[in-house]
C-alpha cells in the first residue's frame, strides 16, 4: 500500500528539485518515471494502468493543442494580443489585464483552454515589453485557476460537482456564491505578485506593436478554428443551464475546433510540433494517481480522522491538500460520494469545487493548467517557474483566496 505513496514523493521532490548532477530533468520525464516504476513494482496492472488514462481529458488536450499552434504559427495570435492588450500602458495595467481578461474566459472557455491559448501570449509579451517573463506566466496560473471558479464549466472537476452535486441552475448558483469573492481574490492576487515582484515593477510605458499575419491561409483556418470553439461553448453554455446532465463533452468541442486547422498545407508540420511532451505527462499522471488511488492511503486517513468532514472548513480544507496529491478532479470524485450520503447542500457543494480548484494557486501539481503553462514555456521559449517560485507566491495567495471563500459562504 506504501509504495505508490513514495514513488509520489519522490515525484513530487525531483519536480521541486529538478535537478540530479548535470542533469536537468523535465517535469514530463519525472512523471512518466513515477508512472514506469508503479507498473513495474506491479503496483497497477498494465491493464488498469491503461484504463486508468482519461482518453477525453487527452483528446480535448491534443484538439486544443493543434489550434494553438495554428494561432501562433499563423501570427494571428500575436495579432490578436495587439488588440487585446494595447490599451495596457505600463506592467500594472497589464498584469491586470491578463488577471481579469484569462479570469473571465477561463470561466467559459475551460482554464486548460486559456492555458494553451495564453502561454505564448504572455511569452510574447514579455519579450516584446523586456518584462521578466515570469512574472506574467505566474499571472496567468493564478488568473485562469481563480477566474475558473465561478462557472460549472471553468474545469473539469467543477463540471463534475455541477452534474453529480444536485445543483438546480449550476450556472447562476456558481455566480451567486463565487462572484463577489473571485473578483475580490483577482484583486488580492494583483497586489501579492506587486509585494513578491516588487522589484520588477516601474512605471515606464509600454509601447505596444501590432504584429504582422505570417501565414494568411492557415490565419483563416485558425480564426474558423477559434470561433467554432466560442461558438460551441456558447451553444454548451446554454445546453448546460436546462439540463446539466447533457453529455455534450469539451473534448467534442476541442476535436471539431481542430479540423479546420488540419486543412492547411502545413498539417505535418503542425502536428509536430503539438507538445506532445504534456500528453505524455497527464498520460503518467492518470496511471500514477490511480496507483495511489488503488492504495486506499487517503481513503484510510479520511475515514479514520473521525473529523466532521461534510464542514465547509473542512471540505476547504481536505479538498486543498489532497489535490496535490491525488489531483483535484480524482479527489471530487472521492469526496462526492461523501458528501451526498451525509446530507451536504449546495453549500457544501460549491466548497467542494472552491477547494479542489483554488488548489492549483498552492503548488504547481495543484492544477492541470499550470502543468501546460510551465511545459510550453520551457519547450517555446526555455523559460519556466520553479516550484519554490512558484510556492512562495502561491502558499499565501491560496491562504488568502480561501479565507475570502469561506467568509462568503458563510455569511451567504
Amino acid at each position: 500500500m506504501i509504495i505508490p505513496i513514495i514513488v509520489l514523493l519522490i515525484v513530487f521532490i525531483l519536480i521541486a528539485v529538478r535537478q540530479i548532477g548535470k542533469i536537468r530533468l523535465e517535469i514530463w520525464q519525472i512523471m512518466l518515471f513515477g508512472a514506469l516504476i508503479v507498473i513495474i513494482l506491479r503496483q497497477i496492472s498494465p491493464i488498469n494502468a491503461l484504463s486508468s488514462i482519461n482518453l477525453d481529458v487527452i483528446l480535448f488536450l491534443l484538439g486544443m493543442f493543434i489550434v494553438g499552434v495554428g494561432l501562433e504559427e499563423s501570427g494571428y495570435l500575436s495579432h490578436l494580443s495587439y488588440k487585446l492588450f494595447k490599451k495596457a500602458k505600463t506592467l500594472n495595467h497589464l498584469i491586470l489585464f491578463i488577471l481579469f481578461g484569462a479570469g473571465i474566459l477561463s470561466a467559459f472557455l475551460m482554464n486548460d483552454t486559456l492555458a494553451i491559448i495564453g502561454t505564448p501570449v504572455v511569452l510574447l509579451l514579455s519579450k516584446k515589453h523586456k518584462l521578466h517573463p515570469q512574472i506574467l506566466m505566474i499571472t496567468l496560473c493564478f488568473a485562469i485557476t481563480i477566474g475558473s471558479v465561478i462557472s460549472p464549466i471553468g474545469n473539469p472537476q467543477n463540471l463534475l460537482v455541477a452534474i453529480n452535486g444536485k445543483i438546480n441552475n449550476p450556472f447562476l448558483i456558481f455566480l451567486k456564491y463565487l462572484l463577489i469573492p473571485t473578483i475580490i481574490n483577482m484583486f488580492i492576487c494583483f497586489f501579492v505578485l506587486k509585494f513578491f515582484y516588487k522589484d520588477h515593477f516601474h512605471k515606464k510605458y509600454l509601447n505596444h506593436s501590432q504584429e504582422p499575419i505570417k501565414d494568411h491561409n492557415l490565419s483563416v483556418l485558425s480564426k474558423i478554428s477559434l470561433s467554432l470553439i466560442i461558438v460551441l461553448i456558447f451553444i454548451k453554455i446554454i445546453i448546460t443551464s436546462f439540463n446539466p446532465a447533457f453529455d455534450f463533452k469539451l473534448t467534442y468541442i476541442a476535436l471539431i475546433a481542430g479540423i479546420p486547422i488540419l486543412f492547411s498545407k502545413r498539417r505535418i508540420e503542425i502536428i509536430k510540433k503539438v507538445d506532445w511532451s504534456t500528453l505524455i505527462f497527464f498520460i503518467s499522471m492518470f496511471i500514477l494517481m490511480q496507483s495511489v488511488w488503488n492504495s486506499g492511503f487517503f481513503q484510510q486517513i479520511i475515514n479514520h480522522l473521525g473529523l466532521n468532514i461534510s464542514s465547509i472548513v473542512l471540505i476547504l480544507i481536505i479538498s486543498i491538500v489532497l489535490s496535490q496529491f491525488i489531483s483535484n478532479v480524482p479527489l471530487v470524485a472521492l469526496y462526492l460520494p461523501i458528501l451526498i450520503n451525509s446530507g451536504a447542500g449546495t453549500k457544501e457543494m460549491i466548497a467542494l469545487a472552491v477547494g479542489s480548484t483554488i488548489a492549483g494557486n498552492l503548488f504547481i501539481l495543484g492544477a492541470a493548467s499550470n502543468i501546460i503553462i510551465i511545459q510550453n514555456s520551457e519547450k517555446k521559449a526555455g523559460e519556466t517557474i520553479t516550484f519554490w517560485d512558484f510556492a512562495r507566491v502561491g502558499i499565501p495567495l491560496t491562504i488568502i483566496n480561501i479565507l475570502v471563500y469561506w467568509f462568503f459562504l458563510a455569511i451567504l
